[in-house]
């Protein structure tokens, strides 16, 4: 059996899956006073520097740069935290179906602890990178805002796996 496909349908299925935690991001800004509409939140609109910027553009930031030799200029920071951002959902999505390909019917469920080590996993790099504290410098409130995020990403991911999943016939 070829990996190729089940990695393929993980990448698929984690476009939702991205999509369906930035929402739920989205509810919580918005119910906490946000007034900026979904596709400039979504798109970082505004973010036009390093000193605000979000994780994943600070870790492209520092990859780049490293591999480059250079500074980055400000004004790549909306596009490399969109990029990053985006570009690790799929790859993470891409890792479940590599790890999922060979069940013979995913589960729904399986989207739990897959979003939970998603969501751990980035208290473990993250402070390595120097972008992130440690994880006991968190408070319970952001670590379970952030845990919940990620446990409708690993969820939405799973259910689109599995109604991508054309190995059996459904009724």
């Amino acid at each position: 059996m070829s990996a190729v496909g089940p990695a393929v349908r993980g990448v698929a299925a984690s476009g939702p899956g991205t999509l369906a935690m930035d929402a739920s991001l989205y509810r919580r800004y918005r119910h906490d006073g946000g007034d900026v509409a979904f596709p400039a939140w979504e798109s970082s609109a505004g973010l036009d520097g390093w000193e605000n910027a979000p994780a994943p553009a600070l870790v492209a930031k520092r990859l780049l740069e490293g591999v480059l030799g250079h500074e980055l200029p400000p004004p790549y920071a909306r596009f490399l935290n969109n990029a990053t951002h985006w570009g690790f959902g799929l790859a993470a999505g891409g890792g479940y179906g590599l790890l999922l390909g060979s069940r013979r019917t995913p589960k729904l469920w399986y989207g739990l602890p897959f979003g939970a080590a998603v969501w751990a996993s980035g208290y473990v790099v993250l402070p390595l990178l120097g972008v992130y504290e440690p994880i006991w410098k968190y408070d319970l409130k952001t670590l379970a805002n952030d845990l919940s995020a990620h446990l409708v990403f690993g969820t939405a991911t799973a259910a689109a796996f599995r109604l991508l999943d054309h190995s059996e016939v459904r009724t």
